[in-house]
């Protein structure tokens, strides 16, 4: 039975011509125009880029360089303020006493040493693991 309808696909299949794709020049046209951008966008884009171009800094480093306020104000607001996003990192540099790192979550004295690979286990510690498994009767439920 499964023969017979698997063949009947088959030749169901075969008969059928394929169908030609249809040439739509209005679609085309629509998707090579960007969309139009909305004015929440394009600002939020550019304090994206500028928060970049600051070192991407956390809220306690605004508050270090701009005061309570820092986090709250926008990139026109910290410009007028004194500091750009371009000098971020110096004026950062300057309240702290020292320019932070990439990678100051990081750090390598606060790590161990690296030791050679460990030894395998002693044979002790080993040979008898089923000892230390308490026995439990087999009732077959």
């Amino acid at each position: 039975m499964a023969n017979k309808k698997t063949r009947k696909v088959r030749v169901a299949a075969k008969a059928r011509p394929k169908a030609k794709a249809q040439k739509n020049p209005k679609s085309a046209t629509t998707q090579t125009q960007p969309m139009p951008k909305s004015v929440a966008g394009v600002n939020r884009s550019e304090g994206i880029r500028l928060f970049k171009v600051a070192g991407r800094p956390t809220k306690e480093q605004f508050r270090l360089v701009y005061g309570e306020k820092g986090p709250l104000m926008t990139w026109d607001q910290r410009a007028a303020a004194g500091v750009p996003a371009k000098k971020f990192q110096a004026a950062l540099a300057e309240k702290s006493g020292s320019r932070p790192s990439k990678a100051a979550g990081r750090n390598k004295a606060a790590r161990p040493a690296r030791t050679a690979k460990k030894s395998a286990r002693t044979p002790e510690a080993t040979a008898n693991v089923f000892d230390q498994i308490p026995a439990t009767p087999n009732t077959g439920n």
